[in-house]
């Protein structure tokens, strides 16, 4: 906490430079910052090192979209030229995650990072829905609609079916344990999921682009998902203060 206000870290994509003064680069999409700070809360983007120091020092862990994890990570081969993995960002991560999981600090999952939670703790993905089950998720444009289990936060927050953006080729296969299904599209892909007992959550679509300056009127604004997730980070670090 710093004056009285949750850090949030948020996990960088990388930018692959094809030159060699800068090899590799990080970045954030601005929108996961702004969604933060909006929320009451402090963003920290976090560098591919120092695991254990940045679960120490930031109050809850949210994890960015991205490239692909790759499929090694649950016992497979890459499935075709539509998985794109990002190495470096993998081993950051499956060394990250566990660290604020044994600090009991609250996790917030967006797209690639869904993936790579449920991975990291014991589930897998489909690596391209096309062609494993025949269903296009990957549109920019669109808007579907998803349905959210009674009991969810997102239930709580938007109600049983709301709108959301759809820019993904992989989805939650096999549930990790001690989670369960938070929504389904209406073909029955996973869209989000939660933790049963933990402060862990998921979501496929980008809500961090359906709130300030990205939402119109095709979806909710997804703001009280941040003020909620913030909220409930501030109050996990006070519990841990006492």
């Amino acid at each position: 906490m710093f004056n009285g206000k949750p850090i949030i870290c948020i996990t960088s994509d990388s930018n692959q430079a094809d030159w060699t003064e800068k090899p590799r680069q990080l970045e954030s999409p601005k929108a996961y910052s702004l969604a933060v700070a909006r929320a009451g809360g402090i963003p920290w983007l976090a560098s591919e090192v120092c695991e254990a120091e940045l679960a120490q020092l930031c109050d809850g862990l949210l994890l960015s979209g991205g490239d692909d994890v790759h499929p090694k990570y649950f016992g497979e081969a890459v499935l075709n030229a539509s998985v794109n993995v990002d190495a470096g960002r993998d081993e950051f991560e499956m060394k990250l995650i566990p660290e604020f999981l044994s600090r009991g600090k609250p996790i917030l999952c967006i797209c690639r990072g869904i993936q790579a939670l449920n991975i990291a703790m014991g589930g897998d993905i489909y690596q391209d829905l096309v062609a494993q089950c025949g269903f296009v998720h990957m549109n920019k444009d669109i808007r579907h609609t998803v349905y959210a289990e009674p009991g969810t936060l997102l239930h709580e927050l938007f109600g049983g079916e709301f709108r959301t953006n759809s820019t993904h080729h992989q989805a939650v296969r096999k549930l990790a344990p001690g989670f369960k299904v938070a929504a389904r599209s209406a073909e029955g892909v996973i869209e989000a999921i939660e933790h049963e007992s933990l402060p862990i959550y998921g979501c496929q679509f980008h809500p961090e682009r359906l709130t300030g300056e990205g939402w119109d009127e095709r979806t909710p604004d997804f703001a009280p998902l941040f003020a909620r997730f913030v909220e409930i980070v501030g109050q996990n670090a006070a519990n841990r203060a006492e």
